[in-house]
């Protein structure tokens, strides 16, 4: 892989030095036709291992210092994209380049100094966690990575991540903010779930360790399901039966115990009703009142 011009490898920088940034990173810096050139850190320590971790690269303490590159990786956290954005900007870097930053949330145009400049701008969200950037990069091949922006610019970044293993797909314009509420609730939210699952089973009797046991079990299980049946036909349980009656006072008791769990037991069997019955959560089912939906917090 090589830009396409001037068939000399693609020069890459950094800025943040954490999990995803320094994830990407080390991959990059096995990439044939890649080159990692400066990595941005403010913090010496962090950045300095960092460095060790990907292997290549120049750490870099100030913006100013760092050189012109093909592609601009903007891996610091959300509410400081345009922040960062704005600060290079102001530098005049030697561009027109690329600029791509990580966020599941916040669009390409968030850069938009750089745009200003004349630079093109992506975003690319890997799906997947990088609480441990080593388990991270070991397992990243056949990560699904979304993508938006502009086209020049995803059409730019795409074959490098391709490159390490990534299997990239188009978010839809002004989309972003719903496909990473998907990403939330398919795993964040679900691991909230577990935990209070855990602590409802705590709370019934049940051995911590059975209680793991338990976790363990129905999620595999739940996994193995919808991925073969769809979610429709995977879904069991009182409110796929119709039984509400059990739905409710099970709710009763949901609340004595944990009134806010209660308010997602609801909703959510709320949901598993109209799943089951039409195939969709967003469709109200005949036997819906508006006390369900009173009482289920909507």
């Amino acid at each position: 892989m090589t830009d396409a011009l001037t068939k000399r490898p693609l020069k890459l920088n950094l800025i943040g030095a954490g999990g995803v940034g320094t994830t990407l990173f080390r991959l990059f810096s096995g990439c044939e036709g890649v080159e990692v050139q400066d990595i941005h850190g403010r913090d010496p320590e962090r950045l300095a291992r960092a460095l060790a971790f990907i292997g290549s690269g120049r750490g870099v303490g100030d913006l100013a210092a760092m050189r012109a590159a093909d592609i601009w990786v903007l891996a610091v956290p959300d509410t400081r994209i345009g922040e960062v954005a704005g600060a290079l900007a102001a530098l005049s870097p030697p561009g027109p380049a690329v600029a791509v930053h990580c966020s599941g949330f916040m669009p390409a145009q968030e850069m938009a100094p750089l745009g200003a400049l004349g630079w093109s701008l992506a975003s690319a969200h890997p799906v997947m966690t990088f609480a441990d950037p080593a388990a991270a990069a070991e397992g990243f091949a056949g990560t699904f990575v979304g993508m938006e922006g502009d086209a020049d610019a995803v059409a730019r970044v795409a074959p490098v991540l391709e490159a390490v293993g990534a299997r990239t797909f188009p978010i839809r314009d002004g989309g972003k903010p719903l496909y990473h509420g998907a990403a939330v609730m398919a795993n964040n939210l679900a691991v909230v779930l577990q935990a209070v699952a855990r602590e409802a089973w705590a709370e019934a009797g049940v051995p911590a360790e059975i209680a793991a046991a338990l976790n363990k079990g129905l999620l595999d299980a739940t996994a193995r399901n919808v991925d073969a049946l769809g979610p429709q036909a995977a879904l069991s349980g009182p409110a796929a039966r119709g039984d509400w009656d059990v739905v409710t006072r099970q709710g009763n008791a949901v609340a004595a115990w944990h009134p806010d769990a209660a308010v997602a037991y609801r909703n959510l069997s709320l949901l598993a009703r109209r799943l089951k019955q039409t195939g969709g959560t967003r469709q109200p089912v005949p036997e819906e009142t508006p006390d369900d939906s009173k009482r289920d917090g909507r």
